[in-house]
Formats: C-alpha cells, sequence, structure tokens
C-alpha cells in the first residue's frame, strides 16, 4: 500500500501519466482500431494492477471513443478480484468504475498461483486455482458470453486446439469463432489467430 506523497504513488501516477501521454500522441480521430488496456495481476510495480487505475489511465486519455479494456482472468484472479466466488460482483465492480461497454475482450486463462498473490503465472483451463468451473461460468456470464475469448494457455498449436474443442464440448457448442488463442513466437511477439 501506498500514502500519497509516497515514493510508490508517485510512481503510479508518473506511469499512468505517461501511458496516457503515449496513448494521446499514438490515437488518431480517424483510426479504426481500438485499443484495450489489459487488466495486470498487480505484480512489481505495474500499473493497472487494479480497475481504478485503469479508469485513471482512461480519464486522461483525449481519444476515449479509440479505447477498450481487456480482462485477463488470471490477472484479475492474482490481483485480487474473486472471479471464483463472486464473478457478478467482480463485473458490478468494474461496471461501476470503468462501465462493461468498455469491456472488449477477454483473455481467458487459469492461474498457477493461489487468489491474491500478484503473480502472473497463466496455466492451462482447469489446470490451475481458478478451476475449470469458474472459468465456463465466465464464458457462460450474459455480459461476456458474446465477447471474444482468447486463450493465454501454455500450450503449442495442437495443445490449443484440444482445449478449444474440450471448452466447447463443455459450453455444448459447435461454434468457435468467439475463441482464439494468442500464440508466443520465439521473439515473444504476440500472434493471433483462431485454432
Amino acid at each position: 500500500y501506498g500514502l500519497v506523497g509516497s515514493e510508490m504513488c508517485i510512481r503510479d501516477r508518473v506511469g499512468i501519466s505517461k501511458i496516457a501521454e503515449i496513448l494521446n500522441e499514438v490515437l488518431t480521430k480517424d483510426q479504426s482500431t481500438i485499443v484495450l488496456l489489459e487488466t495486470m495481476s498487480g505484480k512489481g510495480t505495474e500499473v493497472g494492477r487494479n480497475f481504478e487505475e485503469l479508469r485513471q489511465i482512461l480519464d486522461l486519455v483525449e481519444k476515449k471513443d479509440k479505447m477498450g479494456i481487456c480482462l485477463d482472468t488470471c490477472h484479475v484472479f492474482a490481483a485480487g478480484y474473486d472471479i471464483v466466488h463472486n464473478l457478478d460482483g467482480v463485473l458490478e465492480e468494474f461496471d461501476r468504475i470503468l462501465g462493461l461497454p468498455l469491456l472488449r475482450a477477454v483473455h481467458l486463462n487459469d492461474s498457477m498461483m493461489p487468489f491474491d498473490s500478484r503473480k502472473d503465472r497463466h496455466a492451462v483451463i482447469g489446470g490451475g486455482e481458478i478451476g475449470l468451473e469458474a472459468l465456463l461460468n465466465v464464458m457462460r456470464h450474459p455480459k461476456l458470453k458474446d465477447l471474444p475469448f482468447y486463450l493465454e494457455t501454455p500450450l503449442d498449436d495442437a495443445g490449443h486446439k484440444d482445449e478449444i474443442a474440450r471448452l466447447k464440448e463443455y459450453l455444448g457448442e459447435t461454434r468457435s469463432e468467439h475463441i482464439c488463442c494468442l500464440l508466443y513466437t520465439s521473439d515473444a511477439a504476440d500472434e493471433a489467430r483462431s485454432v
């Protein structure tokens, strides 16, 4: 925690201002791309570790219509948002602070680390501390079910394909347009594609 004026609070304010400043430099009125801020796990000096910090960034961005939020299930769980036992409450808090219309995508991951750990360690779906049923509840939730879901689980192409097939089976669905995976290439660049 930090007191107003403490080193951590000053660093957080500088980080929030810098992110907004960069977004104000790169966003244009004519762009069609929406930039998504991702919820963070709260490790170290990360900015965006809670909904309030994301709100502070958005409040400083001039072209608000070019912005949105991506909710990462592993990150919010690690940051202390109880999506396992209180998903409705977490979404109500998100709506109160940020507004649900800003939520544009979900990174669907289990967590190797326990609740409120402040550690970002993704696990395969159902293989971690969040658990399969809680992640299926996220995907089935009426406020989330039509969003795109991206897997960032530590698997290769074949593993992602199997994981998506299992999710579709559990959900009783044959569609795959809302479930994708993010693959990590050797140079650590993210490439999104449907499997």
